[in-house]
């Protein structure tokens, strides 16, 4: 139990006795939750999009065909899934060591610190007739002209004095009438502790993780070596979709995810819980950049000019030089002249029409090969609106390598579906033309 006395010009501070907190779910402690959350938040949001993508849900709002995911990326989706959950388990033993120094969380003391925001807004009013008095005002004066209609504000522009407002407190054993807090001050403070401070270190802890990311990020793409070794691995996605934003070498998720946002969560001071928000948050916030949508009714992609659209444009060749932040906001691009500002729908229909060139040549060397039976199966080839061929309905087998996994024969059909849709291209969806 510990107690917290001062002087009795102010308020005392309460008792308290701290208990250990019970978990939110019996069967797991807070701390491993913690570490789960974001790896369950991760793979729904995936999963989300991945429906998106085999039914061919919201074609108008892609970013990219699933043709240039066919022939833009250079890497398989086995091999980004694997590379995931590499990173996750690296992630996953890390947390695991720093538990065992974590302190087990405890509760009882959030009346106790609910006063002492209470305390320091007593102390705070001191100020007040200092201020007025700077501004040419008279608080005495003020304070008497309210004081029969506003007893709590005559009092606050007084400097604090509350002479009426008293309690019967125990002190070392024995009752004695202490001074007490005004309903407005207990009111603010709770409001403070509930609300205000959780929101500062969530904003604290944005800040670390925008800064952090920012500059090992652009350092990752102005070292030469920093590029080959590590980072060019995340940039064989040309194409991104949801399930690879963490795809990236070990060692560089190790330092860019893992390390950066275990470093906002110290430096700002959250709570594991307060924990389990952040780490879900920001693992949502960066699948959804990576998920290759524009979706208007998407909050994620509208609280931030840092969206799908705006990351996008960093994993294409002529944009690798810009748009380094991640995974919050922009301000850093901003500042240091490393956002694209020119218009993009032009370079976007080029690689469209690129890869279904590109794919189109393929099927028909293929088909020129096939036997004449199998050959004349093929329907014609339908054109959309801007005249951009799009993929014959049927089924061909090297259409079927969008996946280019083993996942096995229960999901051949899905893959199809995705390999047949290629009516996504709209470049003004892509919500990213004008200068950011």
């Amino acid at each position: 139990m510990t107690t917290a006395n001062v002087s009795y010009q102010l308020p005392p501070l309460p008792d308290y006795t701290l208990q250990p907190l019970p978990p939110l779910i019996s069967w797991i402690s807070d701390a491993h939750l913690q570490l789960a959350v974001p790896i369950i938040v991760y793979w729904i949001v995936s999963l989300i999009f991945h429906v998106i993508d085999i039914y061919d849900l919201f074609p108008k709002y892609r970013l990219h065909t699933p043709a240039e995911i066919l022939k833009r990326n250079h890497v398989t989706r086995w091999e980004v899934f694997r590379d995931v959950v590499i990173q996750q388990v690296i992630q996953t033993v890390f947390g695991l060591a720093l538990a065992v120094f974590d302190e087990e969380p405890a509760f009882g003391k959030a009346d106790y610190d609910v006063a002492w925001h209470a305390q320091n807004i007593r102390v705070a009013q001191r100020a007040i007739p200092f201020v007025l008095t700077s501004v040419g005002l008279n608080p005495i004066a003020l304070a008497s002209k309210v004081s029969a209609s506003q007893p709590m504000l005559a009092a606050a522009l007084s400097g604090g004095q509350y002479p009426d407002l008293v309690h019967i407190a125990t002190i070392a054993g024995s009752k004695t009438q202490v001074p007490a807090f005004a309903s407005w001050e207990l009111l603010v403070a709770k409001i403070m502790y509930w609300c205000a401070v959780p929101a500062m270190r969530f904003l604290v802890g944005i800040l670390v993780v925008d800064t952090w990311e920012y500059f090992l990020h652009r350092a990752m793409h102005l070292n030469k070596w920093l590029y080959v070794t590590f980072h060019s691995r995340h940039h064989r996605l040309y194409v991104p979709y949801a399930y690879g934003a963490l795809y990236n070498h070990p060692f560089e998720g190790f330092l860019l995810d893992t390390l950066g946002t275990g470093l906002a969560y110290l430096v700002s001071g959250m709570t594991v819980r307060q924990g389990m928000w952040f780490f879900g948050g920001a693992t949502a916030k960066t699948v959804d950049d990576h998920c290759g949508y524009s979706l208007p009714w998407d909050p994620l992609q509208h609280i931030t000019s840092n969206n799908a659209g705006y990351h996008d444009i960093h994993h294409q060749s002529w944009g690798i030089k810009s748009n380094f932040s991640q995974p919050f906001f922009t301000f850093w691009d901003r500042f240091l002249g490393t956002m694209w500002t020119g218009d993009v729908s032009a370079r976007y229909e080029r690689s469209r029409r690129a890869a279904q060139q590109k794919f189109d040549q393929e099927q028909e060397n293929q088909t020129s090969t096939l036997p004449v039976d199998s050959a004349t199966t093929t329907t014609s080839v339908p054109k959309s609106e801007d005249g951009v061929r799009s993929t014959p309905f049927v089924a061909r087998k090297k259409a079927t390598s969008i996946s280019q996994s083993s996942a096995g024969n229960n999901l051949k059909g899905l893959r199809n579906k995705v390999n047949e849709s290629l009516h996504g291209r709209g470049g003004n969806v892509l919500g990213v033309e004008r200068s950011q």
